[in-house]
Parts: structure tokens; C-alpha cells; sequence
């Protein structure tokens, strides 16, 4: 029997740090019958959750690295990622939302909307990602589900409108009221299994009635039948969820459940909303560039009788070789098709094909359009797009943020350095934030991620999964450095040393800008460079933006006009006009009154409301502005934009100072001035290792 795409989901948890994702996930897994036994993402029986496959992940209790499986749920197919909320492995969120057509947005109802829950709507939000929020903890002290609704609305600009109301709160939190069927929902048994439904308890029917009535306004909008047959007073629960669907597809509404993952309630409730709300792979619009038609944009069907066309979202390093997981857009996939890679032009055929459950695989002969599944020793990279058919078309490429923290890192014997090679070309083509290079002048390697979690978790894996052993130097910040004056210039580059020699002369304006790295304008008429050569000067100029003078970091923020010149019909080459450009780049930058940038980040410090003064003073302390602050109650929040710099060993400090009871996030947000004191002494270090270098 053919399979029927519209009962297929493919959804991703997202949150933010310990919203209870994983949690969650592990009660989904355990409703759909895909285990049989719970366990904890801390969990004292040193199992640990089961997305959670890695070793380090069961250690420090966090997800590192997004996990993928398939459960079923009322005869619907639904392929689930989890996904890291440290804001460190962003970059598995942005990858699994590439290719993911529905998202869960997990909240705390203590925390509510907070930093990386910000972030992660950003990145919903960019891959138009429809979505369904789930409040979770409604169990803890502190609860309140209305003000996380609430903000959801002020803090995110959603259109969040209530589908439950909780019946308690804290530790009397027992169900919830579903506003659609008006019905009590309770969980028994020894993990909730038993849903039954009741009539709502007395004390809450006015308020239920009210906050229905709420629902119904909200997304009668959406269905003229809905409205209606609400002034008529007919309305019908079929009515309101299709109304619903719809505001959700349209990524103009979001329906908000709560619950208590950790303590099972309120699980099932949100399954069923996955399979009536989130969209199927037939309900969203996608789209791949025609290469061999000046990248014009084709729409793709989702429809297994169509040529292939699927995207490598990402790369894992399995014990039979290398394991790509890949989302089929159009087509389907059977052992022995044949794909081509479209960015390398090589065919591979389709070997061993495999359904992913966390780090288990189940082989499978095929996979329909619209599935997540994962093919074994293909050699590509993170981003690749395969197609069927003759087809040369490309799925656009994921967001991918730039690292911000460097270190340099050293191998203690020579077996070490062999492993440590191997291990950091896995682990680059694995994760395109983390990067890898030899430093030309110190021949030092440097690793650079997003943060020190980051790099801290690839050096514990090299020493786990390699046997590397390793020293390490001091963290290292990515300054940047720009111009801040407009300056004009002209250089001639004159070389003569027997037979022909090299002529060329360059003259423009070198000015900053501040929406790009680079921009170069071409204002040459007359050909007084000839046309052939002015690429070459682009390349000469782009070859200084690598390293600056002042400490030798790449510049950022120059554009450079030119506007004359000089050639020689015997002595002008490519060469000369690239030596040209880098000689009048070197005599303007240094007129143009170069600074240096660096990193500023955005933190959000979270903890108990007594401890909010010394997280103030702390931030102060390292040259920090404060952008918010907000007190409820026991818990507070301070928002604040801290250069990179300053933040290294900021989370042992914070818990000295909080008693290990606050938490802080931090992401990157701009490149911002150094100051004049902090300059001399980034200035004086590079002068010095100059000099031992020489």
C-alpha cells in the first residue's frame, strides 16, 4: 500500500537551556511505544536519557549534539529531533530547522520567554518554521503559565493564544482543562499513560468558559465557517481545530498547551496537537536553484514519483564509516538508486540506507518523500545537495554563524599528533562552527568554535574518542580590525631586474563602511588599467584583509574605489597590478586611522533575585552595560552586552557569587570598539611575539 505523506510530521524541540526538551522527549518516545522504560536527563541510575547517546551528554546532563528518531502516534509517522538549547551548538538548531516543517517551542513557567528561547525563535522565524508552544514545569514553584503566554505575545511578537488551562498550579498541579473538547484531562498510572477525561471542576468552569470564548476570537479569523457558526452558537470542535491548522500553517498563530513533562502530565495532549497543527511535508513550499538556469528559483513537489532531490543536513563519523542524514524533498529513495552529488558532479549509489533512533539504526529498503533518513560511506559535506534524473539544482545553504574564540592547542607525543589530525578533520566536516588551522607564523594549531563550552567539549572528545593527549594555550578573542577615516591614494609598483619588469599603477579612495567585510567599486574609464587587470587588483586588495597591521587579525569595513591608474603594454602583468594593490592598501590603511574591534556578547544572567546585585556588580567589573533587568518575585533576569574578552571563567565565578544557584547564557552580538587602554596592551602582546617569533 503506497504511503500517505500527509500523515507524516517532521518536528524539532527547541528551547532554551534547561526548559526540559530532552525530558520531553523521552516521555514521547515512552507514549509511542519506541521504549520501555524512562529515564532521567540527570538520572541517578547512570542510564541517562535516551537522545541524550553520547557519553558526555549523560555526564554533564546537557544535549550537545541534536539526536533524530521516528515514533508513531495515532497512525502518523513522526520523525523527531532534539535539539541542544546552549547557545555553543547552535548550530545543530539551524541545521535541524533547515529541513524540519514544524517546530515544538518548549517554555519554562518559571523562566518563560528567556535569552536562547529568543534566539530560537529567531531561527524559526528565518526558516518559516510553523510552530506549537508547550509550557512546561508547571509542577515548580514559581509557576504561571498566563504571564509565559503573555510574554510570548510582548517578548516575541507571536499571536499565542491558549488551548488549556491548568487545573492547579505547583505542587497542586493535576491537569488541565482542553478548551476545544471542554473537557478535565487527568494522567494515572505509574508514568501517566492512563489519560481520562472528566467533567472540569466547578471552581474553574467560569474561567474556562471565558478563556474558550478567547480561543474562539482568536481563530475564527481564520475560518469564515467557524465565525458563523459561532454567532449561531453552533460551533463545532472540528470547526475550531481546522481553524487552528490554518492560523498555524499561515505562521500566524500560536496554540499554547502546558504541562509537566518530568512528572508526566500533559505529554499526550501535545502529541495529538502535533498530529491535527504542525504540517505535513505536503503543506510547505519548497524551493531548490536551477543551476543551469542562472539559479532561478523551481518550486519542488513532494510527491515519491518525481525525480530525487534531497539535502545532507548533517555528518556523523559511525563505526561503519561515514554517516550522512539527509531530508528527501521530492522523490523517494530505495537501496541501489542512483544520486548524484550536485557540488562535486560524482554518482554514488544508494548503499545501506538506515532509520536513526538516537545512535540505533534500523535498516530500511526505502524511504518516501518528505522523510529524514540517513545513508552510510557517502563522501560529501554538511550542506551538499543530491538529485536524480539529470537534475542540476541546489537547496539553498543553511545560516552559518562565525566562531568568536580561538585556542591553540598541542599534541604531547607523536601518536597524539596523528590522532589529534584525524579528529579535527571529523569533527570540522562535521560542525562547520568549529574550525581548524595552522597559525603560518607560530606553526601553533588553532581551533575556533563559538564558545568555551564549545571547545572545551571537541578537546574532551579528542582525549575520549582518540586518545589524544593535549596541551592547551590560552583562549584567544577574534578581534577585527578596521579603518575609521576616508583616505585617498596612488602607488605605482616599479620593479626592473633584467628582461621585462613589472609596471603598475593604482590611485583611489579607501573609506569604512559598516553593513559589509569588504566592498570594491571600479570607476576606471578610459582604460587606463586595462579591463583584464582590474580583478587583480581586487585580489590584491582582498589578499590585505587577512591580517591587519596593528595585531594582525583580519580587517573588516573597507571599501575601496578606484579611479586611475597606469599601465605598460610590455611591463604590466596580473602580478604587478596585485602588488600595486597591496602596496597602496598598506600606504592608505596606515593613513586611515586603523582601530581594533572585538567581540561583544549578549548575556543573560538568570538566578534567584537575592543574588541580582552581585551579578550587576560582577558585570560592571568587566566592562559591561547593562541593557535589562526585571524581578519577579524570587527570580530575577539581567541582560547585558559583555566584550568577549572578559567573559572567560565567568561561570566559575558566577557560581561563587550565586552560590551555584544562577545560570547565564551567552551568544555573540556585535563587533564593538576596544578601548584606547586595552588597545596599547593588544598591541605591546602582538609586538612582543613579533619579536620572539623573529
Amino acid at each position: 500500500m503506497a504511503f500517505d505523506i500527509s500523515t507524516m510530521r517532521n518536528i524539532g524541540i527547541s528551547a532554551h537551556i534547561d526548559s526540559g526538551k530532552t525530558t520531553l522527549s523521552e516521555r514521547i518516545l515512552y507514549y509511542c511505544n519506541k521504549i520501555h522504560a524512562i529515564h532521567e536527563v540527570k538520572g541517578k541510575d547512570g542510564v541517562g536519557a535516551t537522545m541524550d547517546s553520547m557519553e558526555l551528554e549523560r555526564e554533564r546532563g546537557i544535549t550537545i549534539a541534536s539526536a533524530a528518531t521516528n515514533v508513531e502516534w495515532r497512525k502518523h509517522s513522526i520523525n523527531l529531533i532534539d535539539t541542544p538549547g546552549h547557545v555553543d551548538f547552535t548550530i545543530e538548531v539551524e541545521r535541524a530547522l533547515r529541513v524540519l516543517d514544524g517546530a515544538v517551542l518548549v517554555l519554562c513557567s518559571v523562566g518563560g520567554v528567556q535569552s536562547q528561547s529568543i534566539t530560537v525563535d529567531r531561527q524559526l522565524k528565518r526558516y518559516k518554521v510553523p510552530r506549537v508552544a508547550f509550557i512546561n514545569k508547571c509542577d515548580r514553584a514559581g509557576a504561571n503559565p498566563y504571564r509565559v503566554k503573555e510574554q510570548l505575545c510582548e517578548k516575541l511578537g507571536h499571536n499565542a493564544v491558549l488551548m488549556q488551562v491548568p487545573i492547579g498550579l505547583e505542587e497542586k498541579f493535576a491537569g488541565m482543562v482542553d478548551l476545544v473538547t471542554m473537557k478535565a484531562l487527568y494522567f494515572d498510572g505509574d508514568h501517566g499513560e492512563d489519560m481520562r477525561e472528566e467533567q472540569i471542576p466547578a471552581d474553574l468552569r467560569e474561567e474556562a468558559e471565558a478563556r474558550r470564548v478567547e480561543l474562539i476570537d482568536a481563530v475564527s479569523m481564520y475560518s469564515d465557517e467557524l465565525a458563523e457558526a459561532y454567532l449561531e452558537g453552533k460551533e463545532t470542535e472540528e470547526q475550531i481545530r481546522t481553524a487552528v491548522r490554518k492560523g498555524v500553517l499561515s505562521l500566524d498563530l500560536t496554540p499554547v498547551f502546558v504541562g509537566t513533562a518530568y512528572k508526566n502530565k500533559g505529554v499526550q495532549p501535545l502529541l495529538d496537537a502535533v498530529v491535527e497543527y504542525l504540517p505535513s511535508p505536503r503543506d510547505r513550499k519548497y524551493f531548490a536553484l536551477d543551476l543551469d538556469n542562472d539559479e532561478a528559483e523551481i518550486p519542488l513537489e513532494a510527491l515519491d514519483d518525481k525525480p530525487t532531490v534531497a539535502l545532507a543536513f548533517k555528518l556523523e563519523d559511525g563505526h561503519y564509516g561515514q554517516l550522512t542524514y539527509i531530508r528527501i524533498y521530492q522523490g523517494s529513495l530505495k537501496k541501489g538508486d542512483e544520486l548524484t552529488n550536485i557540488r562535486s558532479g560524482k554518482s554514488f549509489k544508494v548503499g545501506r540506507l538506515v532509520r536513526m533512533h538516537a545512535s540505533a539504526m534500523e535498516d530500511i529498503q526505502s524511504a518516501p518523500c518528505g522523510d529524514i533518513v540517513a545513508l552510510f560511506g557517502v563522501d560529501c559535506a554538511s550542506g551538499d545537495t543530491f538529485a536524480q534524473g539529470g537534475l542540476n539544482y541546489s537547496l539553498t545553504s543553511m545560516f552559518v554563524p562565525e566562531p568568536v574564540i580561538s585556542l591553540a592547542i598541542k599534541p604531547k607525543d607523536n601518536k597524539s599528533a596523528d590522532n589529534m589530525s584525524k579528529a579535527l578533520n571529523r569533527f570540522s566536516k562535521e560542525d562547520p562552527t568549529f574550525r581548524s588551522h595552522v597559525d603560518a607564523e607560530s606553526k601553533e594549531t588553532i581551533i575556533r568554535g563559538m564558545g568555551e563550552l564549545h571547545l572545551d567539549i571537541y578537546i574532551e572528545r579528542m582525549k575520549r574518542e582518540y586518545n589524544v593527549e593535549i596541551e592547551t594555550g590560552q583562549p584567544q578573542v577574534a578581534y577585527r580590525e578596521t579603518i575609521t577615516q576616508r583616505v585617498e591614494f596612488d602607488y605605482t609598483h616599479r620593479k626592473q631586474s633584467g628582461g621585462s619588469g613589472q609596471y603598475g599603477r593604482v590611485a583611489g579612495i579607501m573609506e569604512p563602511i559598516h553593513d559589509r567585510d569588504y566592498e570594491f567599486i571600479d570607476e576606471i574609464v578610459g582604460g587606463v588599467i586595462p579591463r583584464e587587470f582590474i580583478s587583480s587588483c581586487d585580489k590584491g586588495f582582498k589578499a590585505c584583509l587577512a591580517r591587519g597591521s596593528i595585531i594582525g587579525f583580519p580587517i573588516v569595513g573597507v571599501k575601496i574605489t578606484i579611479n586611475d591608474g597606469q599601465s605598460h603594454s610590455v611591463d604590466s602583468s596580473d602580478m604587478a597590478f596585485q602588488l600595486a594593490a597591496i602596496g597602496a592598501f598598506r600606504q592608505a590603511y596606515a593613513r586611515a586611522r586603523p582601530e581594533i574591534l572585538e567581540p561583544i556578547m549578549k548575556v543573560s544572567i538568570e538566578g534567584p533575585a537575592e543574588f541580582q546585585g552581585n551579578a550587576l556588580a560582577s558585570i560592571n567589573q568587566r566592562r559591561g552595560i547593562i541593557i535589562s533587568t526585571s524581578e519577579d518575585n524570587t527570580f530575577s533576569r539581567v541582560d547585558a552586552e559583555v566584550p568577549l574578552a572578559e567573559m572567560f571563567g565567568f561561570s566559575t565565578v558566577l557560581r561563587s557569587i550565586t552560590q551555584g544557584k544562577a545560570n547565564f547564557t551567552m551568544e555573540f552580538a556585535r563587533y564593538g570598539k576596544v578601548p584606547a587602554s586595552k588597545c596599547e596592551e593588544l598591541i605591546k602582546q602582538y609586538q612582543e611575539q613579533a619579536k620572539k617569533r623573529a
